[in-house]
């Protein structure tokens, strides 16, 4: 082992048990069920958003993103601005609102809420609503796993499947034992690596390349220039109706954000106080206006470095940005920002999906049997088991593309429940009946359209919120509203 691997096993090892430590100190305030689930409903506002922007982008925007920037160049530009654009609404319209709401009817869990917010089929909403959230969430803590194997590979040369078990293997025990506010708190470390990452990144990788003039280019201009038309342009290499269906289709991630996805939201639901919201909104968006330019600009920059279609697999490009202009200490910091990533998400991905399971299914079962039903027990075991079953899933996952995977739980998951959260915060009219018809179409949807391969033609995160919205609408007036 020479001593820049050294170097960067040192500071890697180092960080990772600090946040495990961490994740377990913040662990030990945690003594109900409501601790473990939402932290008691009473995060500060500058937490929550740290919290909701670090598990909202994930692998997503440290390797998913400027691996697509990296193969497409310009193009990618609308996937960014069809995600700020939904961050930013969410944050501005929707969380204040949720938050208010999850108060009001003192819900933990997202749907929770849902089902207290149309009792008349409260227990379907219940059961519908979390067999899909967890269905969906499996695959998308798997494409944390396979983000951790990709970067524990380029930075250590380590087998892909040994990193995800590493990655598994880190997660675990803390949210494990701590459920919610450990991970809240761990993500709050975790966003400041990950802005660190975009922001040090970009600027470093622009002056490294003005000194280096033997690289495939000296600039990112020059660089999207050499590669092609293709990269130079908006719409990539499609022409009229194409061009315009893939512009729609990258910005169509807009449709996710507006209150679809539980992790969340959840996060919008357990800020302490209206006045915190406000603050929270104000962190939410800054942070995420910074985030994406360093993402796109940390692709672009791989092309400049390693010049297009040279990386055997385009989404190690952020880690091997970093690993060329950086020194191996540093390098290792700045590339815990994607594994911090990684690890931001899928705790909270976990978290969720065991509470879903636990409080709407599990326990109602096992009060009516009158079986052993100690919540913070039970929501821990259900944690461990879905941890388990994910990182199966990751390994027989039929793709390996980080961008894909979450695009398939993006549509199914985002454009389902965002119609839901809308309808149900905005339409008086929208009742319980409509929910479930609204979650089960968007799912069947989804799932057969991106089965069928027409995905590939137009993306079921455009059209499963259109076709879940189309059946909200007529079902709420069609269906007749179930008196209590």
């Amino acid at each position: 082992m020479n001593f820049e691997s050294s170097q960067l096993i040192i500071v890697t090892l180092s960080y990772l048990t600090l946040l495990v430590l961490w994740g377990i100190y913040q662990g030990r305030k945690v003594k109900t069920g409501s601790d473990f689930t939402i932290a008691g409903r009473n995060l500060p506002g500058w937490v929550a958003a740290l919290s909701e922007r670090a598990t909202g982008e994930s692998s997503w925007a440290l390797l998913g993103l400027p691996g697509a920037a990296y193969a497409t160049g310009l193009l990618e530009i609308w996937t960014a601005v069809g995600c700020v654009a939904g961050i930013i609404t969410a944050w501005a319209l929707l969380s204040w609102r949720l938050r208010d709401e999850a108060e009001k009817y003192n819900a933990e869990t997202f749907t929770e809420y849902l089902s207290k917010k149309h009792a008349e089929n409260g227990r379907w909403i219940r059961l519908v609503g979390s067999l899909t959230i967890v269905f969906f969430f499996f695959f998308y803590v798997g494409a944390q796993f396979i983000g951790g194997g990709k970067t524990l590979f380029v930075m250590f040369h380590l087998d892909p499947e040994i990193g995800m078990l590493i990655t598994t293997a880190i997660i675990i025990p803390y949210t494990i034992y701590g459920g919610f506010r450990s991970v809240v708190y761990t993500d709050v470390i975790q966003a400041f690596v990950m802005i660190f990452t975009l922001v040090a990144g970009p600027i470093a990788g622009i002056v490294y390349l003005s000194n280096h003039p033997d690289l495939f280019a000296q600039s990112i201009p020059l660089a999207l220039q050499k590669s092609g038309d293709q990269y130079t342009s908006l719409v990539g290499a499609f022409n009229g109706f194409m061009a315009g269906i893939v512009v729609v289709g990258s910005f169509s991630w807009f449709f996710g954000y507006l209150g679809g996805q539980p992790q969340l939201s959840t996060r919008f639901m357990a800020i302490k106080s209206r006045k915190q919201a406000i603050k929270a909104r104000n962190v939410g968006i800054i942070w995420t206006l910074v985030a994406y330019t360093g993402a796109l600009m940390l692709g672009w920059i791989g092309i400049a470095i390693f010049g297009p279609d040279t990386l055997h697999d385009r989404e190690w490009v952020m880690p091997a940005v970093i690993l060329t202009i950086f020194p191996p200490y540093l390098a290792a910091v700045l590339i815990t920002g994607a594994i911090a990533a990684m690890i931001s998400t899928a705790d909270s991905l976990l978290i969720l999906s065991a509470t879903e399971l636990t409080q709407n299914i599990l326990h109602p079962v096992m009060k009516k049997r009158g079986l052993f039903n100690n919540s913070l027990v039970t929501s821990r075991l259900v944690t461990a088991l879905i941890a388990v079953v994910a990182l199966i899933l990751a390994y027989f996952s039929p793709s390996d593309l980080i961008f894909t995977i979450v695009s398939y739980v993006w549509a199914g998951i985002g454009g389902t429940f965002s119609i839901v959260i809308l309808f149900s915060l905005f339409w008086k009219k929208y009742h319980g009946k409509a929910v479930i018809a609204t979650i089960v179409s968007g799912v069947l949807f989804t799932v057969i359209w991106t089965s069928t391969g027409m995905d590939k033609v137009i993306t079921a995160r455009l059209l499963t919120f259109f076709v879940a919205g189309l059946f909200g609408l007529i079902s709420t007036l069609l269906l007749k509203k179930t008196h209590q």
